[in-house]
C-alpha cells in the first residue's frame, strides 16, 4: 500500500517582513528524523510571489485582454514605452496572504463578445489552481472587478498612435 503524506495537517505559518519591508508568509515545516526530507524546514512565500502567480494565471485566459483599472493601465502603457521600462505583471492584482490562506483581488478588461460571467469563472478557477498548486496556500476567494470591455477597433487606434485621422 502506498504511503501518503499530509502536508497541511501540522504545518503552521507566520507572517514576516523581509529587509525591504515586503510582506510574506512562512510555512512551517515539521522537524525530526521521522519526518520525510521534503517536509523538513520552513518555506517562505512573499506576497509579490502570490501576486505574480495570480497575474500570470489570469492572463492565461484568452478572453482577458488586460489587467488593471483605467489609471493603472495608463501608467503601465507609459512605463512600457520608456526605454528600459517593462510592463508590470502584477498590475491589477491585489493579494492578502495569511498564515495558510490567501485572498486575491483582480481588476480585468474583458474582450468584447465574451461572456463576463464565464470569463470570471475561468479566471477564478485558473488563479485558484495556480496559486494553490505552486504555493501550498489555500485560496479562500478571488474577487474580480471588470473595469472595461476591449473593443476590436481599439487595437487599430492604439497602433496609429491614438489619432482619429491619418
Amino acid at each position: 500500500m502506498a504511503e501518503t503524506t499530509d502536508r497541511t495537517s501540522s504545518d503552521a505559518g507566520t507572517s514576516y517582513r523581509n529587509e525591504t519591508g515586503e510582506k510574506g508568509t512562512t510555512l512551517k515545516g515539521r522537524r525530526g528524523a521521522d519526518t520525510p526530507p521534503g517536509l523538513r524546514g520552513d518555506t517562505t512565500v512573499a506576497d509579490k510571489v502570490v501576486s505574480t502567480i495570480a497575474g500570470m494565471a489570469a492572463r492565461e485566459i484568452p478572453e482577458v485582454h488586460n489587467l488593471g483599472g483605467g489609471m493603472a493601465r495608463a501608467f503601465g502603457a507609459v512605463r512600457e514605452r520608456v526605454p528600459g521600462g517593462s510592463g508590470d505583471i502584477t498590475r491589477g492584482v491585489g493579494v492578502e496572504v495569511g498564515e495558510r490562506q490567501a485572498a486575491v483581488d483582480l481588476d480585468i478588461v474583458v474582450e468584447y463578445g465574451a461572456s463576463i460571467l464565464d470569463t470570471a469563472g475561468d479566471v477564478r478557477a485558473n488563479v485558484i489552481r495556480a496559486v494553490e498548486s505552486m504555493t501550498g496556500l489555500e485560496v479562500v476567494e478571488v474577487n474580480i472587478a471588470v473595469h472595461d470591455v476591449h473593443l476590436p477597433d481599439e487595437a487599430e487606434e492604439s497602433e496609429q498612435g491614438g489619432r482619429r485621422v491619418a
